[in-house]
C-alpha cells in the first residue's frame, strides 16, 4: 500500500486517516496536525521525507499566486527547507484545477437557489482560481482579504483590487510570521463571530474553511458554503447554523473531505510518479477518478 501524509500546522484534533483505492491503488491519506508547531512540523516532514510517497503541506501555504505573481511566504520555507527525496505539495495545483468551475458547478446544481448572484470570499489571495470563477459567472462578490486576516473593515470588490492589493503588500506580508496572518493550531476551532453583514449580505459563501467556520454567525439560514476542507465537527457547526447546502470541492471520504494538499498527495502517490505532477496531469487523474464536487443539504 502507498501512503501520502499530511504534515499539518492546524489542531491534532482535526487529524484522520483513511484508505482508499485510486484507479486500482491502494492509498493511505493520513492527516497529522502539530498545533500550530512550526519545529514540530519542520521535524515530522524531516522524519517521513524519503519514507513515505508523497507529503503534503496542510494549515499554510508554500506561498500565492496573485495575478500571475508568486509570493513565497518565507516563514514556511524555513520548515520545508529538508525536504529533499520526497514530493512535498500545499495543495495549489489541485485547487487550481478544481476550482475554476466551482462557479459553474454550482450553477447547473443549485441554480433554483441562486437567483441572488452574490458571493463572500474571505480570502481571494490563497483561491485566486475560485474567486476567478465566481467573476466569470457574473457573481457580486466581496473578497475578506483584509477583513478576514488582518481585521480591517475594508472589503475588497474585483480581483484587480486583490491585485493591488498583493503587488502593494504582499512583498512584505510574505516575511510576516505565518500567525499573523492565517489561524493555526488550536486558534483553527475557536469560534470569534465576526463581519455578519457580509455573510447575511452573500447568498454563497465560498473558500478556506477555517475562515468560514471560525467567522460564521451563530445564525446563517439557508445559507450555501462552498469549501473543501470539512471534519464532522464542521458539517455540525454549519449545520446548527441553518446552512441549507455544503458543497466540498474535494470527495467526502469517511465523513470528511480531507485538504486539497492532502488529495494531491494521494494523487501523486497512486501515480507512483516519485514526482510533483503537472496541472495537466492532476486534470486527467481528477477525470479518470471522477472526483467531482459533492453536495450536501444540512437543512430544509
Amino acid at each position: 500500500m502507498r501512503r501520502a501524509v499530511s504534515v499539518s500546522l492546524g489542531s491534532s484534533r482535526r487529524d484522520h486517516a483513511a484508505e482508499i483505492e485510486m484507479a486500482g491503488t491502494m492509498v493511505r491519506l493520513e492527516r497529522i496536525g502539530t498545533d500550530g508547531d512550526l519545529d514540530k512540523a519542520a521535524g515530522l516532514l524531516r522524519a517521513l521525507d524519503g519514507n513515505v510517497d508523497a507529503l503534503g503541506l496542510g494549515g499554510a501555504d508554500l506561498g500565492f499566486s496573485i495575478g500571475g505573481r508568486w509570493y513565497p511566504l518565507h516563514s514556511i520555507k524555513k520548515i520545508t527547507r529538508e525536504v529533499r527525496s520526497t514530493p512535498l505539495v500545499d495543495g495549489s495545483r489541485l485547487k487550481k484545477v478544481v476550482e475554476r468551475g466551482a462557479a459553474a458547478f454550482l450553477q447547473q446544481r443549485l441554480g433554483p437557489f441562486l437567483e441572488e448572484k452574490r458571493v463572500l470570499l474571505p480570502s481571494a489571495v490563497d483561491r485566486w482560481e475560485l474567486a476567478a470563477s465566481f467573476v466569470e459567472a457574473g457573481y457580486q462578490c466581496v473578497f475578506g482579504d483584509l477583513m478576514f486576516a488582518f481585521g480591517f473593515p475594508l472589503p475588497l470588490r474585483s480581483l484587480a483590487a486583490v491585485d493591488r492589493l498583493g503587488r502593494v503588500l504582499f512583498p512584505s506580508i510574505s516575511r510576516l510570521p505565518f500567525r499573523w496572518i492565517y489561524p493555526i493550531g488550536e486558534r483553527q476551532v475557536e469560534r470569534k463571530p465576526k463581519w455578519g453583514k457580509w455573510f447575511r449580505w452573500a447568498r454563497v459563501v465560498a473558500g478556506d474553511c477555517q475562515y468560514i467556520r471560525r467567522a460564521l454567525p451563530e445564525r446563517l439560514e439557508g445559507g450555501i458554503i462552498l469549501t473543501n476542507t470539512t471534519t464532522v465537527e464542521d458539517v455540525e457547526v454549519f449545520r446548527r447554523a441553518g446552512i441549507r447546502f455544503l458543497v466540498t470541492t474535494t470527495p467526502v471520504l469517511g465523513g470528511r473531505s480531507f485538504g486539497a494538499n492532502l488529495m494531491e498527495a494521494g494523487l501523486i502517490a497512486s501515480a507512483g510518479t516519485g514526482r510533483i505532477l503537472s496541472e495537466e496531469e492532476i486534470r486527467e487523474w481528477v477525470g479518470r477518478l471522477g472526483w467531482i464536487p459533492e453536495v450536501r443539504e444540512l437543512n430544509r
